[in-house]
Parts: structure tokens; C-alpha cells; sequence
């Protein structure tokens, strides 16, 4: 048989026997009888030896290797091999049976010619076949030991006509496009696709390409009629063309995103083999380890020790290289190194604590006061919460060294973080973990720096606190924080469990209350501290400063370099003029760096420092009282002022020159001091009969108020009083007396009103030599905050109106009498 045999096209016919041999049993149809293989019967001219293939179907023109393994179709190929007959391949129905007979067989395949014929040691056969024909079976033989058919030959007719050779130039066309679509496709089969000039081949060819199922396969080589097949190829072609690009666009889209990351994983993966081979990285799960039992040791609360767990078992299942490992790993650290439970056992001595706050520091009584009521309480109570306490006062009053006495005396460690300039919430609250470089806030930082919450956290400057603007408001984060109420369950941004603050002593400090917000002011206990008088910075400077000075600058074993009192009063007198003691300190060191120069130098350095020696070391004096001398001309008062800084003194200066009734006012007055000169001159303007002046005169000449040091801006309403007797001063022409000062506010009735900030100011004309104080009789409640000592030393004049005010200051006499 050949490819130019022609039989007709039949219904297949049921089995028959060829021979002599018996027909077989019923239910027997195509199973192999033995027989003795070197007997075999030679075959009809019309028969062909059927090969059974599971997962290939062979189409004409078209080269495949096909693997035959069990034993009666390797009989059929040593058969048709000896005999060099072409084999009939034919595809299963279904692919499960291991002996099919012929109702398990698609009846049409394709004659195939044996081009090669390996065999394996096992007996079975690799065989390289070349289809060549579609046949069709007509009837199966037995009496041979493989399967054996009569087949008919299918003629395929192929038309010359337009709508063919369309067909095959848009099958060619739509191969080549899914070759263009395949990842590394063989350049052979492009040339075998142009090489093809047959429609019926070009179909062929392409439908044993195709990656389509195997009974979608036999359907095209069922199919007899060229166009109809031509179309079912195209309609399989056209499908895989769309699934490819879909594939392609979808790899596409991935790989932008994926590519980068496989990168890394491929990357990591090497890095971990490296490592591994070079003895590193093994001690990553003893790591994770001893993490895991440092968080079983940390006490932390239930909600947190949940949360804190789920953190390490996402570590555990990261790489090592991941980038977020790190950051887990940094989270879980400060998670362990917190202090969640507080393991110190309190012990409050309230007689020793009073002896620490009276060895450290002078005078303080009310701080060291309320320390000690709070340590009484505590003690018993152990339960309750701690206060909030804020100290204001002007710098160098030993406001930060307080809180250090504290902690001392509580038995506590200190923790001091510095909130002037702080504008950022996350500086309080920390950053949340999604940024890059996130950190908890202070207050979680000041804590594991600690390592316990048995602590004093002193919050410095916090008057100072930066405005709130788009990075947050530092100072509505401070509320949680200074809260009993609330800073139990303190949430920091970065960590994001709760965090008990109750057990901190929160101590505060700032110079001035009205740059601090009133929300987080009414949080606070408010204890002032005023400045010091003469007398307690001599005991402060011979107790504490001097010794610290002598101890820094390496004379304190000398023996020699001491400041006796009288040299402490030059330095407080007439080289510093301050609240606190600061500057007092300075000039202490500035003298006695000089007698370690000259010891040094091996120079004669006396054992008792003098003010003859302290005036030679220093220079001249820097201040000077001029009190008497600038009040001892009509028009000029010595008024009271409050600062940032502590009290101070100000003189009014009042002088008339020819005009038209003006009032000039220089010094750099601001809207409310501007309001109090007027004031005080229309009162003058209406009393001037009574004070002996012409009441028409004013429109004839210009009042020029000046309150010197020009270059400080200056604001208030106390200078009222002050202002309205330096006026009073120049129409009568009498003088004030030199050793008063005075303050308050008045009115247009003649009233003396209240004012504030009355013991820094007392205290600032005690500084100044003053002996008599000028205060408003409603301030008399304001006389408790004033020392002792300061009380004792001046004379205090209470003013109901502006009457009192002129009888207390002004001189008897005028001015030349």
C-alpha cells in the first residue's frame, strides 16, 4: 500500500477471520493469542500493522518520535521492521488501558513509515515516524500476535481556489505571529512553514504545532474537507494567538513588579548560601531565641505581650536580608529594653529626705515643703498617683538642681529632657513606624535610658515649647503625658501598645507661665520661686559656691584662696544684679581662676580673699546704686517692673519745654505704658489747682516722658503711679524722696489698682538700696510670698489712691528750698 492507494470510504465493518485459524471466543475481540513467534503469518496487501499511541496523533507530512513500551505493540514494530511495512498509528480513546483492542481505537490514523528504530535495553522501542497518509480502518484481523487492520486510503483533493490559497496565507500569517508570541521559538520551524506550499500540508503542520488537546486533534484529522479543516486549524490558531498575548501582557505587567523583587530574592537567597558556607548567619535562631526569652522576662501587660509575640513570629518568617527584618528587630529591642515593670522596692525615709533638700539647697521652705508632703503621702499610700509639679522662676534660682534633690531624696534616678525649641508632636510622641529612621518620643527614649520608672522626669524649659504648626502641636502631646488621669495608658506613636506613666514624678520647669498654653497649665501644680535676697545669696555663694569653685578650679587643698563675707558683698552688690546666682557664680570662678594662676606661677596668694583683692582682680564695679542720684531732681520717680528674668527698677523721667500742649513719650513704650502716661497727665491737668499750678498753663508747653534704657521695650500698666508722681514732681518742683520706689496702676479717678508679679519686684528694690516700697493697698495678700528677710528690711507703704501715693514720695519741701 501506498500514498497513491484509493479505497473507498466505508463504515467500519465488524471483525472477521482471515486463514484458517478458529474464530475467536466472544468477548476475545483483539486480545493476542499465543503462538510461537517465529510462525508468523504474512499479512494481506490491504492490511496494515496498528500501532496504539496514548498522547500523540501523527498527521501526514509531519515527523514525531513516538515511545513504545508494552509487548504486543513492540511485537508490531519488530514485524513491520523486519519486514519493512509501514505502521498504522492510530490514537486511544482512552489513554487508562493498557491493552486496547478495537472498539478502544479512533478508526481513522495515519500510515507511518519507520524512519529509525532505536531499542533500549528493556525491550522497549524509541521510534522516529513520518506520517504520510490519512487512512481509515475498515476491518480489524485477528490471528496475529499485534493488532492488525484493513484500511482504506482517504484522498484529499486540494482545490486551486481563491478561498484556499486566502486561507493558507492567513494561516501562515497567524503562525508566524505566535512564533513572534513564543519565548525562544525554534527558527527551523519558521522555515518549514515557508518551505510548505501545500494548503493541506500547511494545515497539517500547523494543527500538530498547536498546543490544543489531543480529541481537538483527531477532530482536525477526522476532518476530510480542506476548507472545513483549514477553518478549524485557523479557529485554534487564532484562539492561541489571543491566549499568548493575554499571557504576554500579564508577564509583562508582573515582571515590572515582580522583577525587582525576585532580583533581591535571588540576591538574598545567594547571600544566605554564602553566609552559609562561610559559618555565618547560623546564629540567627539562636538570636530569635534569646528574644524570645527576653520578652517572656519583660512583665509586660497582656496586650502588649500578645502584640509583641505576633511582631517575632512575622520576624521568624522574613529573611534575614528582608528589609523590614531590620526594623522589626529594632522594634522588638525597645519593646524589651522598656521598662514595663518597675522591680524596685520603695523605701520612703521622710527625716532622711529632709536632710537631703536642706543640705542642697537654702531657704526653698514651700518646695521643700510640698516634696515632703508628697513623700508622707506616698509612703502611706503607695497607690497613689504621682503629682505633676512645675517650677517657675527666673533663671539661676536652681530650679533643674531642684529636681536633681528630688530624685535624691526620693531615691529615685533623673531623667532631664530639654523642651525648649521643640516643635515637633512626634518629638513627644514619637514617629509612627511606616517612616524611615522612626524613633519612640522623648519620654520613651529618657525612660529605657533609665531602665525603670521608679524615676524623676524633669521636663526643662517648657515655657519654651515651639508653636504647633503642619508637624504637629508638642504641646497638646504633652497633655496625655502630664495627665493622672490619662498617662497611664500613655500610647506612643512608634510603639503603639499602652504605656503606664502614673509612677513617674514629673517635675517641670519654666521662667514664665504666659507663654505656656492654659490646657496644659491647669495639668500642673504651679510653685513659684522668687528670686534671692542679699542675704541668701551670701549663705548660698559660702555654702555652696565657693566650695564648688574652689573644688573646680584645683585651690580647694591649698588651704588658701578663701572669700570672707565682706568680699562676698562686694561680689553681690557691686558686680552682680541678678534673681538668681547664676552670674554670682561666674565671678566667684573669675576670682578664683585668678589665685590659680598665681599659684601656678608660684606667686604669693593671700589665705583670705578681701574686697580690696576683689576690686583689684575684677576691676571697677559694674553696678552702682543711682537711686539718689537720678531722683534727686524734680520730675524723676523710681518705678518697679517685672521681667522674664526677676524684678527690676525704672526711672520716669518728666520735663517741660515751650509747645502747644503735647505729650511726648520716648523709651520705647508699648500701647499699655503709652495709655498710663496719658492717664497720669490728665489726673495731673485736673488736680493742678490743687497742686499749686496753673491749670491753663499746660496748653502753652510740651510734657517729654522718658523712661531710660532706650533700647528695652517696655509695657505694662504698673507704672501708672510712677509716672503720675514724676509729673506731679515737676509742676510742684518738688523732689522725690531717693529711697522710694513704687508701682501700681491708677485711674482717672485717682484710684490705686492692684498689680502683679509684687515679690520679684520687692525684691529688685531691695537689690537696688531702696528701704521704702510703694505697693497698692490691694496687694496687702501678696505680702506672704514676700521673704522674711525682705519684709524686715524695707518699709512697705500701702497707696489707696494717688494722694497717699504723693504724700509717701514726695519731698516736704520744693526743690532748692
Amino acid at each position: 500500500m501506498n500514498a497513491h492507494d484509493n479505497f473507498p470510504g466505508r463504515a467500519p465493518l465488524p471483525v472477521a477471520t482471515l486463514g484458517e485459524e478458529p474464530a475467536a471466543a466472544p468477548g476475545s475481540l483483539g486480545v493476542p493469542q499465543p503462538q510461537d513467534p517465529g510462525k508468523i503469518r504474512p499479512l494481506p496487501e490491504d492490511a496494515l500493522i496498528v500501532l496504539p499511541v496514548r498522547n500523540v496523533v501523527l498527521f501526514p507530512g509531519v515527523i514525531v518520535p513516538i515511545g513504545v513500551g508494552r509487548r504486543r505493540c513492540q511485537a508490531g514494530v519488530r514485524a513491520a521492521v523486519s519486514d519493512g511495512r509501514r505502521l498504522g498509528v492510530f490514537l486511544q480513546r482512552d489513554p487508562g488501558i493498557d491493552e486496547p483492542g478495537a472498539d478502544d481505537l479512533h478508526w481513522v490514523g495515519t500510515v507511518a513509515t519507520v524512519m529509525r528504530d532505536m531499542a533500549a535495553p528493556d525491550g522497549a522501542h524509541h521510534l522516529i515516524c513520518q506520517g504520510e497518509q490519512r487512512v481509515r480502518v475498515l476491518q480489524f484481523l485477528e490471528g496475529w500476535p499485534f493488532l492488525v487492520a484493513r484500511v482504506a486510503a482517504v484522498t484529499e483533493a486540494e482545490p486551486e481556489t481563491p478561498e484556499i490559497e486566502a486561507r493558507a496565507l492567513t494561516l501562515r500569517e497567524r503562525a508566524g505571529e505566535i512564533l513572534d508570541l513564543l519565548p525562544e521559538a525554534p527558527a527551523e520551524i519558521a522555515a518549514a512553514l515557508r518551505g510548505i506550499s501545500s494548503p493541506a500540508r500547511l494545515a497539517d503542520l500547523i494543527a500538530s504545532l498547536l498546543d490544543i488537546e489531543l480529541e481537538e486533534k483527531q477532530t482536525v484529522l477526522e476532518t476530510f474537507d480542506l476548507r472545513r479543516r483549514m477553518d478549524t486549524v485557523l479557529r485554534h490558531l487564532n484562539r492561541r494567538i489571543e491566549v499568548l498575548r493575554l499571557s504576554r501582557q500579564i508577564s509583562d505587567q508582573t515582571r515590572e513588579t515582580l522583577g525587582e523583587q525576585q532580583r533581591r530574592h535571588l540576591l538574598r537567597e545567594q547571600l544566605k548560601t554564602i553566609q552559609k558556607e562561610l559559618g555565618e548567619g547560623e546564629d540567627q535562631a539562636e538570636e530569635l531565641a534569646e528574644l524570645r526569652e527576653a520578652i517572656e522576662r519583660a512583665g509586660m501587660p497582656q496586650e502588649v505581650h500578645a502584640q509583641v509575640l505576633k511582631e517575632l513570629r512575622r520576624l521568624e518568617r522574613m529573611p534575614e536580608g528582608a528589609a523590614e527584618s531590620s526594623l522589626t528587630r529594632t522594634y522588638l529591642d525597645w519593646m524589651v529594653e522598656l521598662p514595663w515593670r518597675s522591680e524596685e522596692t520603695e523605701v520612703i525615709d521622710v527625716t532622711a529626705a529632709r536632710t537631703i533638700l536642706e543640705t542642697d539647697h537654702y531657704g526653698l521652705d514651700k518646695i521643700k515643703r510640698r516634696i515632703l508632703e508628697y513623700l508622707a503621702v506616698r509612703k502611706l499610700n503607695p497607690a497613689g498617683k504621682s503629682p505633676i509639679l512645675c517650677f517657675v522662676g527666673p533663671p539661676g534660682v536652681g530650679k533643674t538642681s531642684l529636681g536633681q534633690s528630688i530624685a535624691r531624696a526620693t531615691g529615685r534616678k533623673f531623667i532631664r529632657v530639654s523642651l525648649g525649641g521643640v516643635h515637633d508632636e512626634a518629638e513627644i510622641r514619637g514617629h509612627r513606624r511606616t517612616y524611615v529612621g522612626a524613633l519612640p518620643g522623648n519620654i520613651m527614649q529618657g525612660l529605657r535610658k533609665a531602665g525603670t520608672t521608679h524615676a524623676v522626669f524633669m521636663l526643662d524649659e517648657i515655657d519654651k515649647l515651639g508653636a504647633g504648626g503642619f508637624h504637629g502641636d508638642p504641646s497638646s502631646a504633652l497633655l496625655e503625658v502630664l495627665d493622672p488621669e490619662q498617662n497611664s495608658s500613655f500610647r506612643d506613636n512608634y510603639l503603639a501598645v499602652p504605656f503606664d506613666l502614673s509612677r513617674i514624678l514629673f517635675v517641670a520647669t519654666a521662667n514664665v507661665l504666659d507663654t505656656i498654653p492654659g490646657p496644659l497649665r491647669d495639668r500642673m501644680e504651679v510653685i513659684e520661686l522668687p528670686g534671692y535676697t542679699e542675704e541668701e545669696k551670701l549663705e548660698i555663694a559660702r555654702r555652696y559656691l565657693v566650695p564648688r569653685q574652689r573644688e573646680a578650679n584645683g585651690i580647694a587643698a591649698t588651704g588658701q584662696g578663701e572669700l570672707d563675707t565682706a568680699a562676698l558683698q562686694i561680689l553681690v552688690r557691686d558686680y552682680t544684679r541678678e534673681a538668681g546666682v547664676r552670674n554670682l557664680e561666674r565671678e566667684i570662678g573669675a576670682v578664683l581662676r585668678n589665685l590659680a594662676v598665681r599659684l601656678a606661677e608660684d606667686a604669693a596668694v593671700p589665705a583670705q580673699v578681701d574686697p580690696a583683692e576683689v576690686r583689684a582682680i575684677l576691676g571697677p564695679a559694674r553696678h552702682e546704686r543711682e537711686v539718689a542720684m537720678r531722683t534727686g531732681l524734680p520730675g524723676v520717680a523710681t518705678g518697679l517692673a517685672w521681667t522674664p528674668v526677676g524684678g527690676d527698677i525704672l526711672f520716669v523721667e518728666a520735663s517741660r519745654v515751650p509747645g502747644s500742649g503735647r505729650l511726648i513719650l520716648t523709651g520705647q513704650l508699648g500701647d499699655v505704658m503709652k495709655e498710663s502716661a496719658q492717664t497720669a497727665l490728665s489726673l495731673v491737668k485736673a488736680r493742678a489747682a490743687s497742686l499749686g499750678a496753673d491749670p491753663l498753663g499746660f496748653e502753652k508747653i510740651d510734657v517729654h516722658v522718658h523712661v531710660p534704657a532706650g533700647a528695652v521695650p517696655k509695657d505694662g500698666p504698673s507704672a501708672g503711679v510712677a509716672m503720675f508722681t514724676a509729673l506731679v514732681s515737676l509742676v510742684s518742683d518738688r523732689v522725690v524722696r531717693s529711697d522710694t520706689a513704687m508701682t501700681g496702676e491708677i485711674s482717672l479717678r485717682g484710684l490705686v489698682l492692684p498689680v502683679g508679679g509684687v515679690k520679684e519686684k520687692v525684691l529688685a528694690a531691695l537689690r537696688a538700696g531702696v528701704t521704702r516700697v510703694l505697693l497698692p493697698a490691694r496687694n496687702r495678700r501678696d505680702l506672704e510670698e514676700v521673704p522674711a528677710a525682705a519684709r524686715e528690711q524695707l518699709e512697705l507703704v500701702w497707696l489707696e489712691s494717688v494722694d497717699d501715693a504723693l504724700a509717701a514720695a514726695l519731698e516736704d519741701v520744693p526743690a532748692g528750698a
